[in-house]
């Protein structure tokens, strides 16, 4: 398991609710995800986790066999170790 948090969009063609379940299926059997999101009517997937993209996105392919186009990665700091948010709330324009 990398030590990385990812989330990642893919675009994948969900034409029918044969076609969706079988995505759902995929990601829920995935153990390295923590959470996905499965847009229908934008055809894409979302996925976060601690995991290599490239090998999620292979084992997506391979499990439902389609096609699957990596739109976006982003690394996210899973480390509850930040900075804590600023003081006062951080409702903006505070007045004196």
């Amino acid at each position: 398991m990398s030590g990385k948090f990812y989330c990642m969009t893919m675009r994948m063609n969900i034409d029918c609710n044969g076609c969706y379940q079988r995505i759902r299926r995929a990601l829920l059997n995935m153990q390295d995800l923590e959470s996905h999101l499965i847009d229908r009517k934008q055809h894409r997937v979302s996925v976060c986790g601690a995991f290599v993209p490239q090998d999620v996105a292979i084992k997506l392919r391979k499990r439902t066999n389609r096609r699957v186009e990596i739109l976006d990665i982003k690394e996210v700091d899973a480390g509850g170790g930040g900075d804590p948010p600023p003081e006062g709330g951080g409702g903006g324009g505070q007045q004196p």
